[in-house]
């Protein structure tokens, strides 16, 4: 019965991991298709949100049983508690990924970012996979270090997006109100990725030590 149930934790864990991977996709996929205007990517992204959710419930509803059958302790509880924040953490990430692709379509044929902005979302986007693609291998490993070494990259998206405000707010801005909002709203996007990555880390974090980062030295949840 217990290698059963521990069978079932590791089941969920590969869930999870495999939703990070999902949403690291649709992020690359996402952003491509911001870049290059290509409405294909946009649709492809769109289309396949559908598949994170139904990992998220998928996920939950594995999480929910084994609370309900197995009344888990210590370790294990902690296990099921972060899976059910870090599954919600990674469809809103997916979310996420799903409006820069809509931005991308709703402005098509046209291009959504001007040129002035380009450098600093092709960044982001670089980093914000490579935090999805972080969490994927943190889910499976559990390893406190690289969990927390996620922070860097997270700094350096809070640290574009910030600069972002600065580029819109100057008096030569030339591309009208339209194109700042747009710029607006994807940069927060971007950003809120990022922090969704770090989230699900500190979840492992959570699992591993007891302790959620940054959040004082109770077991919180």
């Amino acid at each position: 019965m217990r290698e059963a149930y521990h069978v079932e934790l590791e089941q969920l864990a590969v869930k999870l991991a495999e939703m990070s991977g999902q949403v690291a996709t649709a992020m690359e996929l996402a952003t491509e298709s911001l870049l290059n205007t290509d409405l294909a990517l946009a649709e492809q992204v769109i289309t396949d949100d559908v598949k994170v959710d139904d990992a998220r419930s998928a996920c939950e509803e594995q999480a929910y049983a084994l609370l309900a059958l197995q009344a888990p302790v210590a370790t294990d509880l902690r296990a099921v508690l972060a899976a059910i924040h870090a599954a919600e953490s990674l469809e809103r990430m997916g979310d996420l990924a799903l409006h820069v692709a809509k931005a991308a379509r709703r402005r098509h044929p046209d291009p959504v970012l001007p040129d002035q902005v380009r450098e600093y979302f092709a960044r982001m986007g670089t980093i914000a996979v490579r935090l999805a693609r972080q969490a994927e291998e943190v889910i499976k490993s559990k390893d406190v270090d690289a969990a927390l070494a996620l922070e860097a990259d997270d700094d350096e998206v809070d640290d574009i997006h910030k600069h972002l405000f600065t580029v819109l707010m100057d008096r030569e801005w030339p591309y009208g109100v339209a194109a700042a909002v747009d710029v607006t709203l994807l940069g927060r996007f971007y950003e809120r990725f990022a922090d969704h990555a770090v989230s699900v880390a500190r979840r492992m974090v959570f699992v591993v030590t007891g302790k959620m980062p940054g959040y004082g030295t109770s077991d919180e949840v």
